[in-house]
């Protein structure tokens, strides 16, 4: 057969290299930088930057003076086994040990000439070029001066009249004079000046790759060489990080194309991470060949009839992790190469049966206690972490959200329950419940909210109350209690645990379900107010004069208003108060509120015509929406600087929200506002702040609640619970812990507090929740071009849902800002 083995020599290898155990810390980001010789405006060589690497290349734009957008680097076959026959040739210097570019490269020649790779009579001329200065190309101004334009001109021209001006061999005249003087072990002004810096991660090396074609050479001199400690040499890089590899390419005259792709393919191979980690492991010339050799194994192929080599591939949205193929050669596992490798079984959709805080340990309250210990010791920095601008533009947004969502459910609730319980009652349970779960709760990112099944319940409870002549709060404070006592015992008896049961199938049906809620509410929203306002698609310019709308009194004969059965108004009251009394009043002259409250009827084919408020208000809603999504994906766009798109981005919903506000307020349209509380008291003048348990209804009532309580504690807890799974999955990284048990007490206690209050009841909500997470998360401050910010995990803390809910509370007192 002509497959010898399973496994090629070069895996064998490379599962040596890797598979060893090596206590030394994981080797650091590589920055590749390709250097050409070249002659720059005619005047003596120079190695001049044409391209660098992170993870992906950027070249120099050809004529420009810029860098091109950062692409996936696409490699011929035939260069990349031209580099190979070049480390198989070539001299290879593992671990050589110098402080300075001149004595890196003394070494190399002198190991060239003892090998015989190189005529001693040529060790000056090669030393000279090597130390030629290095030209980088670095952001300039957009407005070059009229000097810099006429110096590239006159240059240009010169190198046209004499040809022979760029040739080393004129270079050599003054060998002396000038050989060491081009290269200096201190990095440049332009070198510590350079924002890239902030792309790469502080421990970063460089690798140094330099590619020229010469005349005096006959053979190529080709080195790769390791330091054994990476040094900072001089102004070798555009960037001021020490270099750790070399690779050195001089050839003969007429292979510069070849030079050139020679060096992007060893540039591209030191950023692929499985051969940057066989670079640094390397023990001799066969270790990198065996690396070039898995690199070769995986390579695809595209065939050059049916694919552009010209088109730059765009950098993927999430790179393939090099694990798999490290995990391949480190691990025992069957080696399979490039398309052999079984597909994963995917994750189902099991449970959270290994999550540690879902054990049950069979002792009275020992969930409660274990989450206890395990949220105390990072109470102190609960408050520390906040300490962020992200914190800032996750409590406005998340204020907004608690905020809109305590007034609407507020609003509700006082339809439902003739005004027993109403906005300002919302405001002050969402209040109180959110700040002191969130300053002594396990999981403090969770926020509590009315939610949709509690408020459900509120209403059918209040109309069997009606119906059966019950006091409707002194029978729901006797549900709460039994509720509040139920979950105690779910509490004590570790029942949390039940949540490990929990699939990944119900937490997305539950949120499915809830995030349908909330966007079927915003669209019936605004189509009951295209019924409120229809528009009048009728309507004609050129019949402007058809249309009319006037208030006349019912009883046109007379038109008094002592014959319509309505109270006679006071003087005060309306306009034209003497003559109201005479029958002679001006009834054209009321308003349209003022015509119905005295009895008058509207008269005229543009009465119930109000054009603009549900175009309007289609506009603000619809463009909200679009306006906060387009900013939230500010953060890839190419405007503005780094910090500046992730603040726009952060900042999203409450910028669209501030920009449409003022749209609306600028046109003037009276789109409706929101109906918010200026006084601080019950909205139904009936009750007060305490609600007695005795007295309103007959003593059975007291223990009978404990049958519809068994419902309400079914619902908090699925809601609770259900939510808390949601927030705490792995995806999210967390790394203070869960607190299922702790977070179900604190929701029992809040119960009680708000019984007795007749405040609605709270539970966690899961859309405000995710929100919540997803504003706090934190991304990684450094990433190559064109590569995804990586997902670090989220900003743990008790300090923004304080925040959040003290704001709710105090804006009572806002009721005009907040309108």
């Amino acid at each position: 057969s002509i497959f010898t083995s399973a496994v090629s020599p070069a895996a064998e290898r490379i599962r040596f290299i890797l598979g060893e155990e090596d206590d030394s810390p994981a080797p650091p980001q590589l920055f590749t930088e390709l250097d050409e010789l070249l002659a720059i405006d005619g005047q003596e060589m120079e190695w001049k930057e044409t391209a660098r690497w992170i993870k992906f290349e950027e070249k120099v734009e050809q004529g420009g003076e810029r860098w091109s957008k950062p692409h996936v680097a696409t490699l011929s076959l035939h260069s990349l086994f031209e580099l190979r026959t070049c480390i198989e040739k070539g001299s290879i210097m593992l671990d050589i040990e110098a402080s300075s570019l001149p004595q890196v490269v003394e070494m190399i020649v002198d190991n060239q000439i003892e090998t015989g790779l190189l005529k001693p009579e040529l060790k000056d001329k090669v030393t000279y070029t090597l130390l030629r200065k290095h030209r980088h190309q670095t952001k300039k101004s957009n407005l070059r001066s009229l000097a810099d334009i006429g110096k590239t001109v006159s240059s240009a021209s010169r190198m046209f009249t004499n040809p022979d001006n760029g040739s080393p061999a004129m270079a050599h005249r003054n060998l002396t004079s000038t050989s060491l003087n081009d290269i200096s072990d201190k990095p440049e002004k332009d070198q510590l000046k350079n924002k890239f810096m902030k792309k790469l991660p502080r421990d970063a090396e460089a690798s140094n790759v330099l590619v020229g074609e010469v005349d005096f050479l006959e053979s190529p001199f080709i080195a790769f060489v390791r330091l054994q400690q990476a040094v900072m040499l001089g102004a070798l890089t555009e960037v001021p990080v020490p270099t750790r590899f070399l690779f050195i390419l001089l050839g003969p005259k007429g292979k510069a194309k070849s030079y050139h792709e020679i060096g992007r393919a060893i540039a591209t191979l030191m950023s692929d991470e499985v051969f940057h980690d066989i670079a640094y492991k390397a023990k001799d010339r066969q270790d990198l060949i065996a690396g070039i050799d898995e690199f070769l194994d995986e390579v695809i192929v595209l065939p050059p009839g049916e694919w552009d080599p010209a088109i730059r591939i765009e950098p993927p949205k999430s790179l393939p992790s090099s694990d798999k193929r490290k995990n391949m050669y480190s691990g025992g596992e069957n080696l399979q190469m490039n398309g052999d490798t079984p597909h994963d079984g995917g994750h189902g959709g099991g449970g959270h049966g290994d999550c540690e805080e879902l054990q049950r340990t069979g002792r009275f309250c020992g969930g409660l206690i274990k989450d206890i210990k395990r949220k105390a010791p990072f109470f102190a920095s609960d408050f520390l972490d906040a300490l962020n601008i992200q914190a800032l533009s996750a409590i406005l947004f998340i204020y907004l959200a608690t905020v809109t969502n305590a007034i609407t459910f507020g609003g509700l609730l006082g339809d439902a329950t003739e005004n027993m319980q109403g906005v300002l009652e919302s405001f002050l349970g969402t209040a109180v419940t959110g700040a002191i779960f969130c300053l002594f709760a396990g999981q403090p990112l969770t926020i509590l909210s009315s939610t949709g099944p509690v408020l459900v319940f509120e209403r059918l409870l209040f109309n069997f109350s009606r119906d059966n002549d019950f006091d409707y709060l002194e029978f729901r404070l006797w549900i709460g209690l039994w509720s509040a006592f139920q979950c105690l015992i779910l509490v004590a008896t570790d029942a949390s645990f039940l949540v490990k049961y929990f699939t990944r199938f119900t937490e997305e049906g539950f949120s499915s379900l809830i995030s349908f809620i909330f966007i079927y509410d915003a669209f019936k929203k605004m189509i009951k107010l295209a019924d409120h306002y229809p528009i009048n698609s009728q309507f004609k310019v050129d019949y402007i004069t058809h249309y009319s709308c006037a208030c006349e009194p019912l009883d046109p004969v007379n038109g008094s208003l002592f014959n319509n059965g309505t109270t006679v108004p006071s003087a005060a009251e309306l306009p034209y108060s003497s003559e109201l009394y005479n029958s002679t009043v001006d009834w054209s002259s009321l308003t349209t509120k003022e015509c119905l409250k005295y009895g008058g009827q509207l008269v005229g084919n543009n009465c119930h015509y109000v054009p603009d408020i549900t175009l309007m208000s289609f506009i603000l809603f619809f463009g909200t929406y679009t306006c906060s999504m387009a900013l939230k994906k500010f953060k890839t766009s190419r405007y503005f600087p780094t910090t500046a798109r992730k603040l726009i981005s952060d900042f999203a919903i409450i910028l669209s929200i501030l920009i449409f506000c003022g749209i609306d307020a600028l046109v003037g349209v009276d789109t409706p506002k929101l109906i918010v509380p200026s006084e601080f008291k019950p909205t139904s003048p009936e009750r007060g702040w305490f609600i007695p348990p005795f007295g309103g209804n007959p003593w059975w009532v007291y223990l009978a609640a404990a049958i519809p309580a068994l419902l309400v504690t079914i619902l908090i807890f699925m809601d609770q619970q259900i939510t808390a799974v949601i927030v705490n999955r792995k995806e999210h990284k967390l790394k203070k812990g869960a607190g299922y048990h702790l977070d179900l007490f604190w929701v029992a206690i809040l119960m009680i507090v708000c019984s007795f209050m007749g405040l609605p009841w709270y539970v966690a909500a899961t859309v405000i929740s995710i929100a919540h997470i997803d504003s706090l998360k934190m991304e990684t401050e450094t990433s190559a071009p064109g590569e995804q910010p990586k997902f670090l995990g989220v900003r743990e803390q008790r300090v923004t849902g304080i925040i959040v809910f003290i704001l709710t509370g105090v804006s009572v007192f806002m009721a005009p800002i907040l309108k």
